[in-house]
């Protein structure tokens, strides 16, 4: 692995200085459309995970179970992700990105307009299961194909706009709860992924194939299989990183409506207000420093948030009113997510050219997993410090942890995607 900041440097003003090597055929001329349908499944892989949040009362009552048997499939669904990720991720490696991503898209779109549908709830959980494998396998293939697609001087940008997507995704789905659900009913819900799903399957129809994808294909999926294995200390490196991004995020987002609520006694039309807002600083975030990343370097960018986010921890813990608690909200998820938009990128160019759809989607969704627990850890804590103890003293040792990883970490940003 090459690490040297001097020849990164060099191949991104190979890249800027050559146009052609990015548009080498005309294919490539299209590369719009495949980095939109990269995002935009993103946007949509987001939105039908979040559905469910928001109607687990009626799943309950259409399956005549409690709201936890509903709740325990997102715990289900979350468990899945990574066998979609390996299976899908190889597909991708082994064939191209173009196909097996229309395949991952209108696989997870299809189960989640079943799962209303359901007849029973061992059906449902089934159907579950079988979404996080759509979903698992999604980030993988869409970020390689995001990645390899944009120009090599854009490539932070879109990275960050491609994580950014996830948040909208959640915004979407509180949007669809105040204006579907009132109008067709909450099944309806479930259904309108599937005109997106259709939008993205037709855009990515009329990308091109990335180049690199093409250069780097894997000739068996023997060889996919075996390659990560030669990687061994990059990819649990690269998971370690990922299950305590994960810390950091689940820690600051999860509990954060119980916690305004329990202790600033908030109802719950005001907490709405404020998750809108501060789900509007992630995407700004994602955006800012992700683009900061292609000039000031991955780790350099994923320290610069962790500073934002201590730097609001004050505000967003112990603040005494809404206008402070705001402040520090929006400011925490703008350096939370600022961290997650750098991933994309920084991930694609630490992977093995030929397992770039099944490294960094594998890494990304055990990260994931690994990191799920900590929000019942972070609750606990709150019985012997109290809420803002509890929220500040885990944030503050996962930074601290983040300071440490990204400090002594590799980095190979501008890398050519390409040999």
């Amino acid at each position: 692995m090459d690490n040297s900041p001097r020849k990164a440097e060099q191949a991104v003003a190979v890249s800027k200085n050559n146009p052609a090597a990015n548009a080498s055929s005309p294919l490539q001329s299209r590369w719009g459309f495949a980095v939109s349908s990269g995002i935009l499944g993103w946007i949509l892989d987001a939105f039908t995970f979040f559905i469910l949040i928001f109607v687990v009362d009626a799943l309950a009552a259409n399956f005549h179970v409690a709201k936890a048997a509903i709740i325990w499939s997102i715990t289900l669904t979350l468990a899945t992700r990574p066998i979609g990720a390996v299976i899908l991720g190889s597909m991708a490696d082994r064939f191209g990105r173009r196909r097996p991503l229309i395949a991952c898209v209108l696989f997870f779109s299809i189960f989640t307009a079943l799962t209303p549908f359901a007849p029973n709830y061992t059906v449902f959980i089934l159907y579950r299961a079988l979404y996080g494998i759509g979903m698992g396998g999604y980030w993988g293939i869409g970020a390689s194909l995001v990645m390899e697609s944009s120009p090599p001087r854009w490539r932070g940008l879109f990275s960050g706009i491609m994580q950014a997507g996830y948040s909208l995704g959640y915004l979407l789905a509180a949007v669809a709860i105040r204006t579907i659900e009132p109008r067709f009913g909450w099944k309806w819900m479930f259904l309108a992924g599937l005109f997106i799903a259709g939008l993205v399957a037709l855009l990515t129809v009329l990308s091109p194939e990335p180049l690199a994808g093409k250069k780097t294909r894997a000739a068996s999926f023997a060889q996919i299989l075996r390659t990560p294995l030669q990687y061994k200390k990059t990819f649990a490196y690269l998971v370690l990183l990922m299950t305590v991004i994960t810390c950091l995020s689940h820690g600051t987002q999860d509990l954060y409506p119980d916690f305004l609520k329990s202790v600033h006694n908030l109802s719950t039309d005001v907490i709405s207000n404020l998750t809108v807002l501060y789900n509007m600083g992630a995407i700004l975030g994602c955006l800012v420093i992700g683009h900061l990343s292609e000039r000031l370097g991955r780790r350099n960018c994923i320290m610069l948030a962790l500073t934002i986010s201590v730097i609001s921890i004050p505000a967003w813990a112990f603040g005494s009113s809404l206008l402070v608690l705001a402040l520090g909200s929006f400011t925490m998820q703008f350096g939370v997510q600022g961290v997650f938009g750098v991933v994309p990128a920084h991930l694609n160019e630490l992977s093995p050219a030929s397992v770039r759809s099944l490294f960094p989607g594998v890494v990304y969704q055990l990260g994931m997993l690994f990191g799920a627990p900590s929000v019942g850890i972070e609750f606990a804590l709150r019985k012997s410090f109290g809420y803002p103890w509890a929220l500040t003293a885990f944030e503050l040792f996962t930074i601290a942890a983040l300071y440490l990883i990204c400090a002594f970490g590799p980095e190979q940003r501008g890398r050519d995607l390409v040999s």
